[in-house]
């Protein structure tokens, strides 16, 4: 029997058509995107909440929908959990009756027996009588895990789960879903806006924007090769410049005031060069291609790192005069602070980033 998932849907909405084509096998894959890029509503579609336009959806073998055989299962029959990102847990029914939900039909032996396991698997034992206006964030998300799981789904999808909680909680539950999905034999779709979440979870990303998909593969790869600037700034890079192509490998960058030389060959169709904040080194000598002087025009830092906001070539004239933005590590700073300006700063050619397209802004 097969064990994957294949989406060939469209949707036309108000703002724009959901247009998307992918599959997915054993591996967690992240769909990753801006908000309103059309994530959450190919979810809604797989799981029947939404109806597609047109297409075909297929679990393991099932036709779960198709247009043109006029196939369209209810929700309750595809087979799917649905992690809601606001968990959407009934308030009068308690933890054991919410988990309980999606088990209807069957005995209440094997009713009792599958809450007890799932209790156990989120680390819940004990609350199975409480209310969910008597737990906090982090366990109400525990509990609609459980309930997303306890009917044994061929399919399981995680809409941005950690949205609404805070930064420990967010990181707590992550570790417990990479636990529970470690042990979960189905097939799984984790939808975030988040780069690094998505990053953690997920072998394999699929990124759209504007309802369609704009790349799909191995996360690195995407990570390391974007290819075009929309995916570029949709991946987090920080620093983004037009470029000048001035032979094969060399081009001026133009917001950034120097000349670059590169590994990859410059083409016709590129329009930018990118480099991603902690790929910027600051070496003691010149001793390398694109390495330059520079000044730090201003800092801002989070627990374990510090943006260094960097103008090459001459000192800046306020904070917001700057080309380049570097991360580093803290213990890195308490090494370069204090070092006369200029520093020397480092655009390794193996690390730049060749892009094509326009901005999205």
């Amino acid at each position: 029997m097969p064990r994957d998932l294949i989406v060939d849907i469209q949707k036309q909405r108000p703002q724009f058509t959901l247009e998307v084509a992918f599959r997915s096998d054993h591996e967690p894959l992240g769909l990753l995107g801006t908000s309103g890029s059309g994530k959450s509503m190919t979810l809604r579609c797989i799981a029947g909440i939404e109806t597609p336009t047109q297409g075909r959806i297929v679990l393991n073998g099932r036709v779960l929908f198709d247009s043109a055989l006029g196939i369209n299962l209810p929700s309750r029959e595809r087979k799917v959990g649905y992690l809601f990102q606001h968990y959407a847990l009934f308030p009068h029914l308690t933890v054991a009756q919410n988990i309980a939900y999606g088990l209807r039909g069957r005995s209440k032996a094997a009713i009792h027996r599958q809450v007890a396991e799932q209790l156990q698997q989120v680390q819940l034992i004990g609350f199975d009588h409480r209310y969910p206006h008597q737990l906090s964030g982090g366990q109400q998300q525990r509990v609609a895990l459980a309930r997303a799981l306890a009917p044994n789904p061929e399919l399981l999808l995680l809409d941005e789960p950690f949205s609404a909680l805070d930064a420990h909680l967010r990181s707590e539950l992550e570790k417990q879903l990479l636990k529970t999905l470690s042990r979960y034999p189905g097939l799984t779709l984790f939808v975030s806006h988040n780069l690094e979440e998505a990053y953690r979870v997920c072998q394999r990303l699929l990124v759209l924007a504007d309802g369609k998909v704009v790349a799909e593969g191995p996360k690195q790869t995407i990570f390391d090769h974007p290819g075009t600037l929309s995916l570029a700034q949709l991946t987090g890079c920080r620093n983004l410049s037009p470029l000048q192509r001035q032979s094969n490998h060399t081009l001026a960058a133009l917001d950034w005031g120097c000349i670059l030389q590169t590994l990859e060959p410059v083409r016709l169709t590129h329009t930018h060069i990118g480099i991603r904040a902690h790929r910027l080194t600051f070496p003691d000598q010149a001793t390398q291609p694109n390495t330059f002087p520079a000044w730090v025009a201003w800092t801002s830092e989070t627990p374990h790192r510090l943006s260094l906001y960097l103008k090459l070539g001459q000192p800046p004239s306020d904070h917001e005069d700057y080309h380049l933005q570097a991360e580093v590590f803290k213990d890195r700073w308490a090494e370069m602070n204090g070092r006369p300006f200029p520093w020397l700063v480092h655009l390794d050619p193996a690390q730049l980033l060749l892009l094509e397209g326009v901005s999205r802004g």
